[in-house]
């Protein structure tokens, strides 16, 4: 608009009025500008931003002429900064002045009231809307902000959350915004209602649901709190339910959500339509068999007359496709098409094999290994690049990687490569976790005053897949200083070498027990060759020198063996032995993983032989672990263990080869090495040569755990007893006992607490029902 003075300006053109503002310059009306040579150009207002900022977006420089379209264009750019809520257009003897006034800054975002959620978190996720710190202040962003938390308190069950948001100016044209919330009381579940259901009860069903009214647990699990995800697991849940019991048609129709006025209680109901229950009437294969329609028949779990099961279809599917997947058709896909005999309540299926093409494998990718270096995983594959696809040999792969111990979670994915019909990559995802596990301790006491442990180990070394560990204890009892090394490829071809150096110092800790000392040295070293996937032989030898020092107070064991030994027929004095052990071992892994298995089998049986130094005894040990999923959320663990020792060539079997029995690891209940025979003078138990152990556990997820298996309780029953070397072993000596525990791969390491009942427990025996131990795992 031209002014007197020749000047022109579009004062107060705001966002929403850009758009008039252009149209009356483009249509010519009065708020035309008359043509001029810039002069010079000049930015006032500005506070924050760059002059040369505002320049960068102006149509215009000095020289040119400036227009209708180019103050059209300046204004249009200067407000889509998002930078400005007020621009001025203005000529002061041919100057082009531009007059801005700058939208504030946000120079902090706070929040009060707020124990749900972590403020940090809070702060980055506003940030990411665009509501932070140095951000610029947009109301609308604002009120984004304040609808986004609302929807995640809502996600928690917090429907009477109210949040108000306070934005206070400061200087420098800045704010500072802060969200008030009053979180409320959380809404509960208060009933669930179910609706249709004949087949089965309310009770069966609702033990389907993640859902549920509250409990013992439920301030764990939050499984009171509604929420839609959980909602739609539970629906699926209730319809595989029915189809796994032959209800082929049943369906969830529909659902209703109810809360309170107060909105402190809500009121869920599902609607049921259960249809006819089915039995199968027939099964038959079709399309691409290769000639192995019989081998393929054979892996359907469905048979005619049993009760139709949903279940047993899809696994159906999968066992066919992935027999074929053996062959290399990674794609192939099997349906079940169903034939429907409603009046007679029957079902038959024919299951339709497409195989697809025969597929290579292109690339073997890695994600996921922070620490770990590729080599380390690479070496565990068993599918091999550009060979065919093998759906047996991508599992064994994923569940070798698996039993490295060395990742909270191993995935597999086998998408098809871009750009081809025959070729897959296989993928492996891995998440990393701390393998190494540190231990420090100190105690004070008046037997002992002050006593320092520490021992580290680290599972993967660097990421290069070796085991270093370092263990140290100063205890007046029990000093030790050991050092060990296992390389898991010493060699290309997989072969293993492990060593171990180590002084130890062993001294009874009761005052009310005979005095002895034993001092070991020694070291040893021990190659594992593998000879299948599973299988692994060892050879080893090492060397041992040990001391044996009594007085009159030792037990009569000590006593006996220092005496058959040069030492004085008292039995009072000292004793040295060197051995020269030589090992051989085996061992056999399919577990699917090392740390929390579920399925699978570990066996090792250990033979240690001294026919060279001086000991002259022989010592075997066999041990078998058994896993199998019972359901998809409980499993059952069987562990058993036969130990024996003897002496060979008249000598007797040394007393510091002893086993010993009782605590976690062998017979929960029992104080820890109690079992067995006894010391008539100090009732201290000595251990023995032989030994027999069983452990039975049925394992399920922490409830709210979900299918994290790093957390799990377990109900348990064990066995176990020590027998001397001229004992018989006797099954009618065994102590049993019973309980219940918890395990927890914790970030310092396995932890377990067990809570049992000794079953048949004698006077004498020395009792301890709760128990727990760290840095072991059965």
């Amino acid at each position: 608009m031209k002014s007197n003075s020749n000047r022109f300006a579009l004062p107060f053109i705001r966002r929403s009025l850009i758009g008039a503002a252009v149209l009356a310059l483009c249509a010519g009306q009065a708020l035309a500008v008359n043509p001029f040579v810039v002069k010079d150009i000049r930015v006032e207002g500005i506070q924050r931003t760059e002059a040369g900022t505002v320049f960068s977006y102006l149509p215009v420089r000095v020289g040119e002429t400036f227009d209708d379209d180019k103050a059209t264009a300046a204004i249009k750019a200067l407000y889509a900064t998002g930078f400005f809520k007020d621009v001025r257009l203005e000529e002061e003897n041919g100057v082009l002045v531009v007059l801005v006034e700058e939208r504030p800054a946000i120079a902090s975002v706070d929040f009060t009231g707020t124990k749900e959620f972590e403020k940090d978190m809070l702060v980055k996720a506003l940030k990411d809307i665009g509501v932070g710190e140095t951000k610029i202040f947009d109301k609308a962003s604002v009120d984004r902000a304040e609808q986004e938390l609302k929807r995640q308190y809502l996600s928690r069950g917090l429907y009477g959350v109210k949040i108000t948001t306070t934005v206070t100016p400061i200087e420098r044209n800045r704010v500072n915004v802060m969200f008030n919330v009053d979180e409320g009381e959380i809404a509960r579940i208060k009933q669930i209602n179910i609706v249709g259901n004949h087949a089965f009860t309310d009770k069966q069903l609702r033990e389907l649901l993640q859902l549920s009214t509250s409990g013992w647990f439920t301030w764990y699990s939050k499984a009171d709190q509604y929420s839609k995800t959980k909602l739609t697991g539970d629906i699926e849940a209730i319809k595989s339910w029915y189809l796994d019991h032959g209800y082929l048609e049943a369906n969830v129709e529909s659902t209703q959500v109810a809360i309170t006025p107060d909105k402190k209680d809500i009121y869920l109901t599902i609607n049921i339509t259960e249809g006819e229950k089915y039995t199968v009437s027939g099964i038959k294969l079709d399309g691409e068999l290769f000639g192995r329609e019989a081998e393929l028949k054979q892996l359907i779990l469905l048979k005619p007359g049993q009760t139709y099961s949903g279940t047993l279809q899809e696994q159906s599917n999968k066992r066919i496709a992935a027999r074929l997947g053996t062959f290399g058709y990674a794609f192939a896909n099997v349906t079940a098409n169903p034939e429907i005999d409603r009046a007679n309540r029957k079902v038959a299926f024919t299951f339709f094999v497409d195989p697809g093409k025969r597929a290579y494998v292109r690339h073997m990718n890695i994600a996921g290994n922070t620490v770990t270096r590729d080599e380390v995983i690479r070496r565990e594959f068993r599918q091999f690049e550009s060979s065919w696809y093998n759906a047996d040999l991508v599992k064994l792969s994923r569940d070798r990687v698996d039993r490295l111990g060395y990742f909270k979670e191993v995935t597999v994915e086998t998408p098809e490569s871009q750009g081809t019909s025959d070729q897959v990559d296989v993928n492996i995802n891995v998440i990393e976790k701390p393998t190494g596990n540190f231990m420090i301790g100190g105690a004070f006491s008046q037997a002992e005053r002050f006593t320092f442990t520490a021992s580290i180990q680290q599972a993967n070394f660097a990421g290069s897949g070796n085991t270093v560990g370092l263990e140290l204890n100063t205890s007046k009892y029990s000093r030790t200083i050991a050092f060990s090394q296992t390389n898991p490829y010493f060699t290309d071809d997989g072969v293993s070498r492990s060593f171990q150096v180590y002084l130890r110092t062993t001294k009874p800790p009761l005052a009310n027990v005979g005095m002895f000392t034993i001092r070991q040295t020694g070291g040893n070293m021990t190659f594992g060759v593998p000879f299948s996937e599973a299988d692994t032989v060892f050879f080893g030898a090492g060397v041992e020198s040990t001391r044996l020092e009594t007085d009159e107070t030792s037990p009569q064991l000590y006593k006996t063996f220092v005496t058959n030994n040069g030492g004085p027929p008292s039995g009072v004095g000292m004793a040295r032995t060197n051995a020269i052990p030589l090992t051989v071992a085996w061992g056999r892994d399919t577990r699917d993983s090392a740390m929390t298995p579920t399925r699978g089998r570990y066996q090792r049986a250990n033979l240690e032989l001294d026919v060279i130094g001086n000991s002259k005894y022989y010592r075997a040990v066999y041990e078998q672990q058994w896993y199998k999923p019972l359901t998809r959320w409980m499993t059952l663990a069987l562990r058993g263990e036969a130990d024996y020792g003897h002496g060979l060539k008249g000598h007797a079997y040394p007393v510091f080869k002893n086993f010993y029995a009782g605590g976690i690891g062998s017979v929960r209940g029992y104080e820890s090495s109690t079992l067995g025979r006894v010391d008539p003078t100090f009732y201290d138990a000595v251990g023995g040569s032989k030994r027999l152990i069983g452990n039975a556990e049925l394992q399920f997820p922490f409830p709210g755990g979900g299918t994290d298996r790093s957390l799990r309780w377990f109900v348990f029953s064990d066995a176990g007893q020590v027998w001397q070397e001229n004992q018989k072993i006797r099954l009618n000596e065994l102590r049993a006992s019973a309980g219940i525990g918890l395990s927890w791969i914790s970030p310092v390491g396995p932890l377990k607490l067990s809570y049992a009942k000794p079953l048949n427990a004698l006077p004498g025996d020395r009792l301890e029902r709760f128990q727990f131990q760290m840095g072991t795992g059965f």
